[in-house]
């Protein structure tokens, strides 16, 4: 009998986990149900009382899991991690980002820029809006801003040739055709994201959860995790 479970996961590594659920599945019996968001909002579901099996979610919000008492005690693990990075449409001049000015410039210069809205809670979103306010550009960059929707990928927008950069963890640029990885932020501006998951406290399915974990830091999946762009331990 197939057993169902469910998975609350960022959508950084969305596509290393869609590359990998299959396998998974055939070979463990259990469908994965998987709620795909920013890990700010996840958090947020678990905190008003929804519940998964799975939690994969950045170090913040893991912390935050912890200090809740929802993660089951011995299962939580490091699976990879990101850089913030910007992108362009594939085919396109490639403008300077190697130092702060260089970057600060190019920024500037740009038609027009996307990155995730703060508001939406990814990690790449309220620090890439930090650093215009730390390169005191915020006002010119937010003018010619445009949000991907929730849970969306900037890099579609740049495909579409609706903006001229895209600012983004690395796999979700990654994910989108048609674009080229520019570079990561330069220097100390540099932001590093680590995704961790756990079995949640509460998990009728502990065993088939921790399962799941052992598979994803398996080599083989290492693998996947690090062809699409993650780095991992």
């Amino acid at each position: 009998m197939t057993r169902d479970l469910k998975v609350f996961s960022t959508i950084a590594v969305q596509s290393a986990l869609e590359a990998l659920v299959p396998t998974f599945e055939k070979d463990s019996g259990c469908r994965l149900d998987i709620a795909w968001n920013t890990a700010p909002v996840l958090v947020k579901r678990l905190q008003a009382g929804d519940t998964a099996d799975v939690l994969i979610l950045n170090r913040a919000g893991m912390d935050t899991m912890v200090r809740d008492k929802r993660v089951r005690p011995g299962s939580e693990v490091t699976l990879a991690s990101s850089a913030t990075a910007l992108a362009v449409k594939a085919g396109a001049t490639r403008p300077d980002i190697s130092t702060p000015e260089a970057l600060k410039r190019t920024l500037l210069s740009a038609r027009a820029i996307s990155y995730s809205d703060p508001a939406a809670g990814g990690a790449s979103g309220i620090y890439f809006a930090k650093l215009i306010e730390r390169l005191g550009i915020a006002r010119e960059v937010n003018a010619k801003t445009k949000f991907p929707p929730p849970a969306g990928l900037c890099g579609d927008l740049l495909a579409r040739g609706e903006v001229d950069l895209a600012v983004q963890q690395k796999p979700e640029l990654l994910q989108v055709a048609g674009i080229e990885i520019l570079g990561q932020l330069p220097g100390d501006l540099n932001m590093v994201t680590t995704f961790v998951a756990c079995v949640e406290a509460a998990s009728a399915e502990p065993a088939a959860g921790q399962a799941l974990i052992d598979f994803l830091r398996s080599p083989a999946s290492v693998a996947v995790f690090r062809a699409k762009g993650l780095d991992t331990p």
